[in-house]
């Protein structure tokens, strides 16, 4: 198989800006974001949320365009327009027809420039987002992971949500907002990632035009490396039909040189319907409807975790099954068979997830963010293909250690009990 080779430019400006583009002239769509290489997890506890309150309030209005304005005019290009806070970054991004770049990177960068900051709109706002946490703590599957992660990396930004608390987003007033804004939206901590039919250099001249006046500051983010706290947490609630268990062990952060071994481990655990803890778990033993496990890497830290929902009288066994995939790949080699699919599965969903324009962009973004660098297909297809079974069992013993195992389970526990001795691998 011969991979297209990808056309990717970047140009740097001179307030540190970076504008990074890939030609797709196969395509007729063009997706452009504006990445803030900041999250949540560069807020003070008490101010906890106030990354995604602001990501928000920009699409509130502007010096130049109202709320409903700023929605009109992507409607009537026929545009697509979101945007995303993650623990590491802060994304605006906008999908068009590719005649309709200029005015995407116009409404782009109104958002990011020019946002009024109503104290009216933030009122508002505060009440929107405090439904947004109640959503979400009415979700078990939400609510076990954040718990989880708030005690594995305990008194840690990186541990608390996105969201916030409902105690801190009723801090928000319009300075702290305003003040929180200005100190992330620096230029040098600013991405502009394009992919689709567009041409580099008239892409760079629109941002340019844009986004030079920028004046270039010093912002010194990067919250310390978080310490990792491995416990067992059983949470009661009641009113809840499962019990809801989270169990994670630490993993290696996103750019380790091992990380494609993570990924193939993560695949063979628990990435789908041939992976052991489905075939085990849910098909063999029937203890679980759902049940999977998510690799979570992170600048300088990483969480390998399992999660399942199931009975009370069965969550023991779960548990017990979890624990004992761990040992197992700690202990037998992986047949080339399994390899062979966990392989060919991941190299599938690798091409699949970059066949749209909006793949793409985010791929540039995030590559410029960890890597510096582009790895193309057949670079990242050749590290896949080049983890052994051995390598498997080298990073399993360096992952699934019994006292690196932590545990949360939510639900109506009554009297559940689970040991350290119960989490033995």
């Amino acid at each position: 198989m011969v991979e297209e080779v990808r056309s990717i430019r970047r140009q740097v400006l001179p307030n540190g800006l970076k504008i990074i583009t890939e030609q797709m002239s196969h395509i007729r769509s063009a997706s452009i974001g504006i990445w803030l290489q900041t999250g949540s997890r560069d807020e003070d506890p008490e101010w906890n949320g106030i990354s995604h309150f602001i990501e928000h309030m920009v699409f509130k209005g502007t010096k130049h365009r109202t709320a409903e304005e700023i929605a009109r005019q992507v409607d009537s290009i026929g545009g697509n327009m979101d945007a995303f806070t993650a623990k590491e970054c802060i994304c605006f991004n906008v999908k068009v027809l590719d005649e309709h770049v200029p005015t995407a990177v116009d409404i782009l960068s109104d958002l990011v420039l020019n946002p009024v900051f109503d104290a009216g709109d933030i009122a508002r706002e505060r009440g929107v987002i405090i439904e947004e946490i109640k959503m979400d703590e009415d979700n078990p599957d939400y609510l076990v992971h954040e718990i989880f992660t708030q005690n594995f990396w305990k008194d840690h930004p990186l541990g608390k949500p996105i969201l916030g608390t409902k105690e801190t987003v009723k801090r928000f007033e319009r300075q702290p907002v305003f003040d929180a804004y200005t100190h992330r939206f620096a230029p040098e901590n600013i991405i502009v990632s394009a992919a689709g039919n567009l041409d580099h250099n008239k892409f760079v001249d629109l941002v340019i035009r844009h986004l030079e006046s920028m004046k270039p500051m010093n912002n010194g983010f990067h919250s310390s490396t978080p310490n990792i706290v491995s416990r067992i947490i059983l949470r009661n609630k009641k009113a809840l039909e499962q019990v809801q268990l989270c169990l994670g062990v630490p993993a290696h952060p996103i750019a380790h040189e091992k990380r494609h071994a993570g990924y193939i481990l993560n695949t063979l655990l628990g990435g789908g319907m041939s992976s052991r803890l489905f075939q085990n778990i849910r098909e063999r033993q029937g203890l679980a409807y759902s049940i999977y496990s998510d690799l979570n890497p992170y600048r300088d830290t990483g969480c390998l975790a399992v999660y399942a929902g199931t009975s009370l009288a069965s969550a023991a066994k779960v548990v017990q099954s979890v624990v004992g995939e761990f040992r197992k790949l700690k202990t037998d080699a992986v047949s080339e068979d399994e390899l062979r699919r966990a392989k060919d599965q991941l190299k599938g969903s690798l091409m699949l997830s970059l066949e749209s324009s909006t793949a793409r962009m985010s791929n540039l973004a995030r590559q410029e963010m960890y890597f510096e660098r582009y790895y193309d297909l057949d670079e990242l297809i050749q590290k896949i293909e080049a983890v052994t079974a051995n390598d498997l069992i080298t990073l399993a013993n360096e992952f699934f250690r019994t006292e690196a195992v932590a545990l949360t389970a939510l639900g109506n526990l009554n009297g559940l009990k689970i040991t350290r001795d119960q989490l033995a691998c």
